[in-house]
């Protein structure tokens, strides 16, 4: 299992206002998409949310964002090391995802690239 990064998330008030600040800062520009309700924009190693706090209460529940060189092999990793895999592999806009809550209690979620 390669670990390539992690991705800071940001829960933002007006995605539209902060996409710029972020697009000067990270040197690129926004991959926008939705996902369950919330607007989500990424950019270089910060993705920023926003959308109804009910939605965001979830997801303010994931530490990070890791990113992973292969999503099923991350599985299995995790999960010989006592991982509990809550959610995944499955398929999102950016590749593939899973989360998972360490034996800490620390969850996270691990993307891929691959579709």
């Amino acid at each position: 299992m390669d670990i390539l990064g992690a991705t800071l998330r940001i829960y933002v008030d007006d995605l539209d206002k902060a996409i710029p600040f972020y697009e000067g800062l990270g040197g690129g520009e926004a991959l926008r998409f939705e996902r369950g309700g919330v607007q989500v924009a990424a950019i270089g190693c910060f993705l920023l949310m926003s959308g109804p706090e009910s939605q965001l209460e979830v997801l303010r529940k994931v530490s990070a964002t890791v990113a992973v060189s292969d999503v099923v092999e991350t599985h299995r990793v995790l999960s010989s090391l006592g991982a509990d895999i809550i959610a995944g592999p499955v398929a999102t806009p950016g590749g593939r995802n899973l989360i998972a809550r360490h034996p800490d209690g620390v969850i996270y979620e691990y993307v891929d690239r691959q579709q």
